[in-house]
């Protein structure tokens, strides 16, 4: 018997609208959604409410129509304190920064009957995170990563409202569960299978966590000069974040320290008793596919047995191979479609009314910062992390300064995130333990 009766959804993004209609579409849940009751949050639920608690969900390409529907949320609750009734599964479809700040609000009652808890897009040690507040109440649910969300879903209009649009999916996505076997995440994987979504299981959650291309390749991409530079608006011209240099970030540099950053990262898997990955196979493979005319499979697969230069020079084919879609059609004049055309988004006034920093690099800091800590616990050196993060913070403190008296977000403080790399690490101490 799986877990998916009476599920709650905690967020209110698009994700969220998504997932409802996808759990009351393929598993027949009873679903609630709760959300924080702030600024962005009350269109949302003001919508909600205006129309009996319908959600609709349209998609982008005619091959993603199992993804579309619609239907009524059961229960929606406005405030994380005023969730009630019992829950057998909750998803999380906040950010992954703020996952203890959301259990810190629900009560110990709620967090008692349920019996499994789904990260739909946590960060290397997400799953240590909640095991380890768990463990403070002594309960033991069973704790699911993704290694992602399935796709690309966004507001239908332009805010918040009961009406998404999902734009992309996912070919494959990768699953861990702290239980095994586990019932919940054979579910999973045949209703992902419905989808049209390979959903491969890891042995353990934190495998399925490292499995975010994310992780490899926003640090270099955003936190450097240029992009930061066209994100706080030192450049007036629009930028691209997978353009090459000057139309966008991508230098043999930014190439080198991408390849770095990876090899820090998979010293740390090393240390942690996590498989390793090929880098190149997993954003051919597992992402974004180039034509063999542009890398062979053997390239591809011995990739990790490379010089370092070698290395550097298939990274920089790959960005090259996907200026364009090689797998579109070309239009009349022979032009492919301009795959690499994804805009640096600049700062913005969020719904609050403060200066904000776009989500990527924003959800990417907190990522990188647990990765740092991380290492520094297991006493391994990474300097291109350290690099990456000391340029980002400059950046912040240099624009806060610059800003003094303007209504600036949260995002523009340097901060430590202690409390959750403690918590992250305290549970890797008692995974080495168990290796040894």
């Amino acid at each position: 018997m799986s877990d998916f009766k009476r599920v709650l959804i905690l967020g209110t993004g698009p994700t969220s609208i998504q997932l409802a209609v996808f759990l009351k579409k393929h598993l027949n849940c009873y679903v609630g959604i709760a959300g924080r009751d702030s600024v962005r949050s009350e269109t949302l639920f003001k919508t909600l409410r205006q129309s009996d608690h319908l959600i609709r969900v349209s998609v982008q390409n005619e091959k993603h129509r199992t993804m579309e529907g619609e239907c009524f949320v059961n229960e929606v609750f406005r405030g994380y304190e005023t969730i009630k009734g019992e829950w057998d599964t909750i998803i999380f479809s906040v950010t992954a920064d703020a996952y203890i700040e959301v259990l810190k609000q629900l009560s110990e009652q709620i967090l008692k009957q349920v019996k499994c808890i789904v990260l739909i897009s946590p960060t290397f040690g997400s799953n240590s995170l909640i095991s380890y507040y768990l463990n403070k109440f002594n309960l033991e649910a069973e704790i699911i990563s993704f290694s992602t969300y399935l796709g690309d879903t966004r507001w239908m209009l332009d805010g918040p409202s009961n009406h998404v649009l999902t734009t992309a999916v996912k070919k494959k996505i990768f699953i861990g569960s702290t239980h095994f076997p586990s019932e919940n995440v054979d579910k999973l994987c045949k209703v992902y299978e419905q989808l049209g979504i390979e959903l491969k299981i890891m042995g353990t959650p934190f495998e399925a966590e490292t499995r975010n291309i994310s992780l490899y390749v926003h640090p270099p991409l955003f936190m450097n000069d240029f992009s930061l530079g066209a994100m706080f608006g030192d450049i007036e011209t629009k930028k691209y974040v997978y353009k090459m240099y000057p139309e966008g970030p991508i230098t043999q540099y930014l190439v080198r320290d991408m390849l770095s950053q990876w090899k820090e990262i998979m010293t740390i898997l090393e240390k942690v008793n996590v498989k390793k990955i090929n880098l190149l196979q997993f954003m051919t493979d597992d992402n974004y596919p180039v034509r063999l005319e542009s890398l062979s499979r053997q390239d591809i697969e011995s990739f990790y047995h490379l010089d370092p230069i070698h290395q550097e020079y298939l990274l920089y084919i790959r960005y090259t191979s996907l200026l364009i879609d090689p797998y579109s059609e070309p239009d009349e004049e022979g032009r492919y479609f301009d795959f690499s055309a994804v805009p640096i988004r600049r700062v913005f006034v969020n719904r609050e009314g403060y200066l904000d920093i776009p989500r990527m690099p924003k959800e990417d800091y907190y990522r990188t910062k647990i990765i740092q800590g991380i290492a520094k616990y297991l006493d391994l050196k990474c300097p291109t992390i350290d690099k990456f993060i000391e340029k980002y913070e400059s950046k912040l403190e240099e624009v806060a300064q610059s800003r003094k008296g303007e209504m600036l977000s949260h995002a523009f403080t340097v901060q430590s995130f202690d409390e959750d790399v403690n918590m992250i690490c305290d549970e890797i101490r008692k995974i080495i333990a168990t290796k040894m």
